[in-house]
């Protein structure tokens, strides 16, 4: 079938993803050496004090399957701070002056959250930094202007638009981003409907900022949705909250690293509650995802309804939870085109659990048998700039369960679906 032209994005980062478009790119990069080339290029066309950032590694794919060390990246990058990124925006590799910016020296202790990994000889960094320690680095980059954020914004926007995208949930606005948008909209800049989830740093301001854009303008398309939450880590950095212990785990953290307690997850419940929002909340786990299943169903339990959850990613679901989700009415809210890249990391990471990876047919199933629409509840995205926001990747993750070489591996072809299927949960719904 042609693909549709009222698409939806129901995971992505709009700001981000045009600032994407502005660094080095690694998402088709195939080793280290490669990687140190391309910055060694940019560092050439960089002033001496100017950031070198190289985003969408995927190290699991490499040759050695490992980041460049920051020695390394201090002679490709002539002395400036450089960050290798992740595409999964939850680990990363710095140069010693990049590390040295965001205070990452032999004596600093892991942030709360974070990784530090260290030379176990000298207990210096090895230029590696997971989580918080990853946030940390970036928050040392200098702040893009305003006037570069709303560039951002609008690239975005032409590049979505040009796939077919009319709606689009950004997962991670800030309170400027937030204030840029509605300042787009009275210009008359923005075409697509975006709606609006915000960190608790940043939740206020947005929600505030948002609250009063609807006053103005009732039929805003820049709208509030809610509170987002970050559970757990990422697969390839081996810090997704598992049930059982990684092949190859990161020494401490056999199941991945948890970045919320079952206690704080309760209250951020109750304040959602009280308070009339919804929460959207990142979990990639399997071990993740049943801890906000079980505190959503307590909170349901005891009459502290009233208040919508989606669960993020849902990359790695237990079998005994796929029910949970159509009983409840939580929503799925994936991105299965992450498979197409994350097919090493899987084979090697959870080689026994590779069948619970996107578990697409059986949640649909699921919700029907709830009596519910699979596609009130199940949702796609991608994730951009995390991966590109390509619709018909979506549609050959989902389908076939594999990327397009013939001779490429199947992951867990029990959780096919039909192409309709697939560009279904794509297709946009009004939540006015």
């Amino acid at each position: 079938m042609a693909p549709p032209s009222d698409l939806r994005d129901a995971h992505l980062h709009l700001a981000a993803h045009g600032e994407e478009l502005s660094c080095v790119p690694l998402a088709d990069c195939g080793s280290v050496e490669e990687c140190l080339r391309r910055v060694a290029a940019r560092a050439s066309e960089t002033p001496a004090d100017g950031w070198v950032v190289a985003r969408g590694a995927r190290t699991e794919a490499w040759g050695e399957a490992r980041y460049p060390t920051a020695a390394e990246l201090d002679e490709a990058g002539g002395g400036r701070p450089v960050l290798v990124a992740s595409f999964d925006h939850h680990a990363g590799a710095g140069s010693n002056s990049a590390l040295g910016a965001a205070g990452i020296t032999r004596g600093a202790d892991d942030p709360p959250g974070g990784v530090i990994e260290r030379d176990p000889a000298t207990g210096a960094p090895t230029g590696l930094v997971l989580e918080g320690a990853f946030k940390r680095v970036c928050r040392a980059m200098p702040r893009a202007t305003d006037g570069e954020v709303t560039e951002h914004i609008r690239v975005a926007q032409r590049g979505l638009m040009s796939l077919g995208f009319v709606e689009v949930h950004d997962m991670m606005t800030s309170g400027r981003e937030a204030a840029l948008l509605c300042a787009m909209e009275e210009a008359g800049e923005i075409e697509l409907e975006i709606v609006c989830y915000a960190t608790p740093d940043q939740f206020e301001a947005v929600r505030r900022t948002l609250g009063a854009h609807a006053e103005r303008r009732p039929s805003a398309r820049v709208r509030f949705g809610g509170l987002k939450l970050f559970i757990d880590g990422t697969l390839n950095s081996r810090t997704a909250h598992m049930l059982r212990a990684y092949a190859d785990p990161i020494p401490d953290y056999p199941c991945g690293t948890p970045l919320m307690s079952r206690g704080e997850i309760d209250a951020a419940f109750a304040r959602a509650r009280g308070e009339g929002f919804d929460v959207a909340a990142h979990a990639i786990g399997d071990a993740a995802v049943r801890t906000l299943l079980d505190g959503y169903e307590d909170a349901r339990a005891s009459g502290a309804g009233g208040f919508g959850l989606r669960i993020e990613h849902a990359q790695f679901v237990d079998e005994e939870d796929v029910g949970r989700f159509g009983g409840l009415g939580v929503i799925a809210s994936l991105q299965p085109c992450h498979l197409l890249a994350d097919i090493e990391a899987i084979a090697r990471l959870t080689p026994e659990r590779a069948g619970r990876a996107f578990p697409l047919r059986e949640l649909i199933d699921g919700a029907r048998a709830a009596g519910r629409d699979p596609v009130e509840l199940v949702r796609l995205g991608s994730d951009t700039p995390i991966v590109p926001p390509t619709p018909s990747d979506n549609v050959q993750a989902a389908v076939y369960r594999r990327r397009a070489a013939p001779d490429c591996p199947v992951i867990g072809p029990d959780q096919a679906i039909s192409e309709d299927e697939a560009w279904s949960l794509m297709r946009a719904r009004s939540s006015r």
